[in-house]
């Protein structure tokens, strides 16, 4: 579900996770961009918060089905279902918390006014909490938290296991090299597996460290040969911090020398503007300095 966007400002997908017997709102959290991460960040979240669940219903989406989220319900003994296409009464729980949200939370939100994608997150998070999972639901008579806890406790996960089940996984030949390519980085492995096809297990936030399989077995590491990236490209990246200003009044010298040259016909001596903004010595007499008369 988008958060209305202003001008100037990035597109924000929720991905939510109801508990499909009490309706409680297991987690939720606007991302930056829609895709397989961010389904398994927000399940990996909402594991640790609520425990494991026995099946995992879900849309058709590309966040959703695909390889990494298949595996990672594998790993951790969840049943992944997809929802039929084209068929809108299995999402009808969802659609109809979806309403309430735009209702109660989104408008509130937009009229209170939010400069970043934390804020909005933390403002949610709060709003779960508070409201939406405090709230009698017309259909159960009960609060959502109150019936989720009912049937606890809920089965937790191993952190060990946690850890496994969302790192990625891929299958790669190893070349004749001895290595083997991910993400446009190229990685050595043992020599007596060349020619074979192994499997490379890593969390896509750090493209550094691979552990290499043959037929499930453990095979070894994957040391770095060429490194190109040390984040999958669907982990997002952090912003550049924007250059911080001189505190010099730089262009407006240049158009100062701009103005002075232009009927001269004169070339701007670029060298002498950067020597003058950095405020080395001797400079400024050398600007100011009257020109000698011809001899």
């Amino acid at each position: 579900m988008p958060w209305p966007r202003r001008e100037g400002s990035a597109r924000a997908r929720l991905f939510l996770i109801v508990d499909d017997h009490s309706r409680l709102l297991v987690d939720g959290r606007f991302f930056a961009h829609e895709n397989a991460r961010a389904c398994q960040d927000l399940l990996r979240r909402a594991i640790t918060r609520r425990g494991l669940p026995d099946v995992f219903y879900a849309d058709n989406g590309a966040p959703f089905s695909n390889a990494w989220l298949a595996r990672t319900c594998a790993v951790l003994g969840i049943r992944l279902v997809h929802s039929k296409p084209y068929s809108p009464e299995g999402r009808g729980k969802q659609e109809r918390l979806n309403r309430y949200i735009r209702e109660a939370f989104l408008a509130e939100a937009a009229h209170h006014g939010i400069e970043s994608l934390d804020a909005l997150n933390d403002l949610f998070a709060a709003w779960a909490e508070q409201v939406a999972n405090r709230r009698v639901h017309a259909e159960t008579g009960q609060a959502p938290i109150e019936r989720f806890e009912k049937t606890g406790p809920h089965r937790q996960a191993d952190p060990a296991r946690l850890v496994e089940a969302f790192r990625w996984s891929v299958t790669r030949r190893v070349t004749r090299t001895a290595t083997v390519p991910l993400e446009g980085n190229a990685y050595a492995v043992d020599p007596a597996l060349v020619g074979r096809r192994v499997e490379l297990r890593y969390d896509p936030e750090d493209l550094t460290r691979i552990e290499v399989y043959l037929d499930g077995k453990p095979a070894g590491a994957a040391t770095p040969f060429i490194t190109r990236r040390h984040v999958h490209r669907a982990v997002p990246q952090a912003a550049r911090p924007d250059p911080a200003p001189t505190g010099i009044d730089y262009l407006g010298m240049v158009a100062a020398a701009h103005d002075e040259e232009a009927g001269t016909g004169a070339k701007i001596d670029f060298t002498a503007l950067g020597r003058l903004a950095a405020g080395e010595p001797g400079q400024q007499q050398d600007h100011d300095r009257e020109p000698e008369e011809p001899r």
